[in-house]
């Protein structure tokens, strides 16, 4: 990235994870960027994390100097996310699927709450489906806007079938405490549900009631494979994420520290 960045510019690195057949997507993902209004002279940098390292990727990156495409070896998802961490200036991280979209507003909604309330650790926000056909699909039964307090969406994902009560793609969260929790879980899906987990077993977040995401449905989303659904593989995701986030909260370790 050739834009400047001085240590006074708040920056807000939105990370993306991308596989070849997601791709064709990234042009509309990036509109969406383009569309955001910072306040503050505040900017976003966006990090393209290649699962893989094919040529099918880079023709559909912008060119844009606040946009980096990174390759590497396929580990899924939580992976690709993780390791493009390595190239995150920004304080704060949003995810950003390759398939998705941010509605305008959202980063700067985001970005509000996180500086203005310093005893919360991550923010999440309502999700519209985007469907097929252009249209759109909201969901009943979100939270009320507010802080979301501790335990809060373990409690929920116990109670409602391992579905959490925020969606984990409109994540945006302080990135020492990302670093501190080592990032994505290295599970093959739901690793940002696992993510989630462990932020609510040791931080306050919060819900915005205004849609801050589109979430393409298509028949190449790993979420609509028949593997995502494997009943002896959610089981064991379930598992493993819900001991982490018990391991967590029995610590007793919180962001911020008292």
């Amino acid at each position: 990235m050739s834009a400047a960045v001085t240590r006074h510019t708040t920056v807000v690195t939105v990370v993306t994870a991308v596989h070849a057949p997601s791709a064709r997507f990234l042009p509309q993902a990036w509109a969406s960027l383009c569309e955001q209004e910072l306040p503050g002279g505040a900017r976003w940098e966006w990090v393209i994390q290649e699962d893989g390292t094919t040529d099918e990727v880079r023709p559909y990156v912008p060119e844009d100097p606040r946009v980096v495409l990174h390759q590497g070896r396929p580990g899924g998802p939580g992976v690709a996310r993780t390791i493009a961490l390595a190239h995150a200036r920004g304080a704060y991280v949003k995810v950003l699927d390759a398939d998705d979209r941010l509605t305008p507003g959202a980063l700067a909604r985001d970005l509000a709450v996180l500086q203005a309330r310093p005893d919360l650790g991550w923010t999440t926000c309502r999700v519209l489906d985007l469907l097929p056909d252009g249209s759109t699909a909201g969901f009943p039964g979100d939270p009320d806007e507010g802080p979301l307090e501790r335990g809060a969406v373990l409690r929920h994902w116990r109670a409602n079938d391992f579905r959490p009560p925020v969606h984990p793609a409109t994540l945006c969260v302080r990135r020492e405490l990302l670093t501190a929790l080592g990032g994505w879980m290295a599970l093959p899906t739901s690793e940002d549900t696992g993510l989630l987990l462990a932020l609510d077993a040791v931080s306050r977040g919060w819900f915005s009631a205004t849609a801050g995401l589109l979430y393409r449905k298509w028949e190449g989303q790993v979420t609509g494979q028949s593997s995502h659904t494997d009943p002896a593989e959610r089981t064991a995701r379930a598992a493993v994420a819900e001991a982490r986030a018990r391991a967590l909260a029995d610590l007793g370790w919180t962001y911020p520290a008292p």
